[in-house]
Order: structure tokens, then C-alpha cells, then sequence
């Protein structure tokens, strides 16, 4: 949920016409990966939580993905960059984990 949090921060200074573009993109997948989790709490088998965390995982290397355009772009400083970087690679660490707690126990 931080990340959501920063993600909206970041975002507020980019471009205009980035508007419907990468901003709803970063968003959306920062969104995606909190929700995904929560959706797949609510499922019976752990292979089918299973598929959720993978989506939530999946957003995650989205949503790093995009921030490197925006680097690329220059819509955020390299020390921007560096932090969400370090923290998104950290969340994929914890969703995998998760993911192969999880897979151990189907």
C-alpha cells in the first residue's frame, strides 16, 4: 500500500499528456499488486491463491518496468528512481517468498 501511496506522489509531477498513458499505467499496476493479494485471500485452495500472487507478482515487474521509462524520460530523478527501485525489488522478494511458502504447501 505505500507503494500505491508513492506512486501517486510521483506521478502528480509528470507531463500532462502522460496522463492516460504511463501515469494510469503506474498506477494501475501499483494498485494491482495489493489487490491481487487480497482478492486471492478469499480463495479455497492455495493453488488458486496461488494464481493471484502471480498476477500481483507479475504487476510488480510492470510497475518496474514503467518506472524505468519514466526515467528514461527524465519525469523522475535517478535518486527517485534508485529508492522505488530498491523497494519494488524488495516487495518481489516478499511476494516470491510467499508464493514459494505457498507452492511447498500444495
Amino acid at each position: 500500500m505505500i507503494l500505491v501511496d508513492e506512486t501517486y506522489k510521483m506521478t502528480k509531477g509528470f507531463p500532462d499528456v502522460e496522463k492516460f498513458n504511463l501515469v494510469s499505467q503506474l498506477i494501475r499496476c501499483a494498485v494491482s499488486i495489493p489487490s491481487n493479494i487480497a482478492e486471492g485471500t478469499s480463495k479455497s485452495t492455495n493453488k488458486h491463491f496461488n494464481k493471484y500472487i502471480e498476477c500481483s507478482l507479475g504487476s510488480s515487474f510492470e510497475w518496474e518496468t514503467q518506472l524505468i521509462v519514466a526515467l528514461n524520460q527524465k519525469y523522475i530523478s535517478i535518486e527517485t528512481f534508485q529508492l522505488l527501485e530498491y523497494k519494488i525489488q524488495q516487495l518481489q522478494k516478499m511476494i516470491s517468498k510467499f508464493q514459494d511458502g505457498l507452492n511447498n504447501r500444495s
